[in-house]
């Protein structure tokens, strides 16, 4: 049980850390980009960071901005944290966040057809 409270810290950690800067970073790619979750392995050695953003038609394009800003991430991750290894960094959509945006769009779209069949 301690070793999940421990990952658990670790990940929040992290996850605010990263949350931080990501947001600083002056890449246009990243602007409406949040970071939503970590997943770090037992070992240290690579972390999962999940993230979504508004627009799903350019997740691509955000995760390719996120893995270019990866060293540096990592770099302050490493100097900010103490941590016996600073993890490799790897990112993915929010498929939960990213679903959740789409049922919204949908329900958007019925909502319209709707009110065009009204008039």
């Amino acid at each position: 049980m301690s070793s999940y409270s421990r990952m658990r810290r670790v990940n929040s950690i992290v996850l605010h850390v990263l949350a931080e800067e990501v947001e600083r970073l002056k890449d246009p790619r990243l602007e409406m980009v949040s970071i939503t979750g970590v997943e770090t392995a037992p070992n240290l050695r690579k972390a999962t960071v999940f993230f979504s953003t508004l627009d799903l038609d350019r997740a691509d394009e955000t995760k390719a901005a996120l893995d270019s800003a990866a060293p540096r991430l990592r770099k302050l991750l490493g100097d900010e944290v103490r941590m016996k290894y600073t993890p490799a960094l790897e990112f993915e959509l929010d498929r939960g966040v990213a679903g959740g945006a789409r049922i919204d769009q949908i329900l958007a779209s019925i909502a319209d057809t709707g009110k065009d069949e009204e008039e």
